[in-house]
C-alpha cells in the first residue's frame, strides 16, 4: 500500500474538525453574553427607580436652610417630627407574628396535603385554591364588620389574624409543593429505623425544608408588610398605623413634601433588603436528591 493511500485513509476516518469545536465554543460565548445582557437589562429597570426614591431622600426640602447638595436633614426630621419609629415597630410587630404563625401552621398542613391521598385532603386542597384565588378586598366589609362586634377594629391583634388568614392558603401550598420535592424513601428508612410519623416528619422532612421554609416566611413578610389596602380600613388611631399607612399621611390635598416621603420609602426597604441579603445563601435544594445512595 502506498504512502498516499495511508494518508487518504487516515484523512477519511469520522472525527470532530477544530473549526467546529471553535465553533461551538463561540456560539456558547455569544449566549452567555446574550443572557448576561439580559440580566444587566433587567436589574437595571430595577434599581433606576430605587436609586432615584434614594437620591430624592438626600436632597434638601422646600423651606430648608442647608447649602449642601446632599443631606440627611430628611431622614432626622422624620424621626424627630412625625411618627416613623412608631409605625416601624407596628409593622415589625405584625409581620413578625404573621410569619411565625403562618410557618408554624403551614409546614404540618402543607405535609398532609403532600403525604396525603384521600378524599378529606383532596376537598381541603380543593377549598385552599378556592380560597387563594378570591382578592382580599371581597372579604374587606365582612371582616369589618365582624371584627368590630368583637372590639378588633383598629388593633394590631386583628391585623394580625387577617394577614394570617391571606397568607395561609398560598403558604400550605408552598409547603406542600416543596414537601413533594423531597423523596418518601427518605421517611420510609426513618420508619424502619422504628421512628414515628411525627418523628420522621419533624427529624427528616422539617430538617431538609429549609428553602421551602425560608420561602413561605418570605412570602408571609412580604404581604403583610406592603399591604395598604387592609391596614387602611381597619386602622382608625395614628399610634397603631403600620407604615404604608402612616406613609400616606405625608400626602396633602394642596401640596406634598416629596423628600420626606422618599426618606420614609427608603426605610420601608430596608427591611426586606435586609432579610433577602441574609436569607439568600440558604435559598439551595442541593443535597436532597444525593441522600438517597444508587439513586
Amino acid at each position: 500500500m502506498s504512502v498516499e493511500t495511508v494518508r487518504a485513509s487516515a484523512q477519511s476516518v469520522p472525527r470532530e474538525p477544530g473549526s467546529r469545536r471553535r465553533g461551538m465554543q463561540e456560539a456558547e460565548l455569544r449566549g452567555r453574553w446574550w443572557r448576561f445582557l439580559l440580566i444587566l437589562i433587567i436589574t437595571a429597570v430595577v434599581l433606576v427607580p430605587i436609586a432615584a426614591i434614594f437620591l430624592l431622600s438626600l436632597q434638601p426640602s422646600l423651606g430648608s436652610t442647608t447649602t449642601s447638595e446632599y443631606t440627611f436633614e430628611n431622614f432626622t426630621n422624620i424621626f424627630s417630627q412625625t411618627g416613623v419609629l412608631t409605625w416601624l415597630n407596628n409593622s415589625l410587630l405584625v409581620t413578625f407574628v404573621t410569619v411565625i404563625v403562618s410557618v408554624v401552621v403551614a409546614a404540618p398542613a402543607g405535609y398532609v396535603l403532600s403525604r396525603g391521598r384521600n378524599k378529606l385532603v383532596s376537598g381541603f386542597s380543593l377549598v385552599l385554591f378556592i380560597v387563594q384565588s378570591l382578592p382580599v378586598v371581597t372579604a374587606v366589609i365582612p371582616l369589618f364588620i365582624l371584627f368590630a362586634q368583637l372590639g378588633l377594629v383598629d388593633t394590631l391583634l386583628g391585623m394580625m389574624i387577617i394577614y394570617v388568614g391571606a397568607t395561609m392558603s398560598v403558604a400550605i401550598w408552598m409547603m406542600a409543593a416543596y414537601y413533594d420535592s423531597i423523596p418518601i424513601a427518605l421517611e420510609e428508612a426513618a420508619w424502619i429505623d422504628g421512628a414515628s410519623v411525627a418523628g420522621g416528619f419533624v427529624r427528616v422532612v422539617l430538617r431538609n425544608s429549609l428553602p421551602g421554609i425560608l420561602s413561605t416566611a418570605v412570602f408571609a413578610f412580604l404581604l403583610s408588610w406592603n399591604d395598604y389596602l387592609v391596614a387602611l380600613v381597619f386602622l382608625r388611631s395614628s399610634e397603631n398605623y403600620v407604615f404604608p399607612v402612616g406613609l400616606e399621611t405625608f400626602f396633602q390635598q394642596n401640596a406634598t413634601a416629596w423628600g420626606p416621603v422618599a426618606a420614609c420609602a427608603v426605610i420601608m426597604m430596608l427591611p426586606p433588603i435586609i432579610m433577602f441579603a441574609v436569607l439568600n445563601k440558604y435559598f439551595s435544594v442541593g443535597g436532597i436528591g444525593g441522600s438517597l445512595a444508587g439513586r
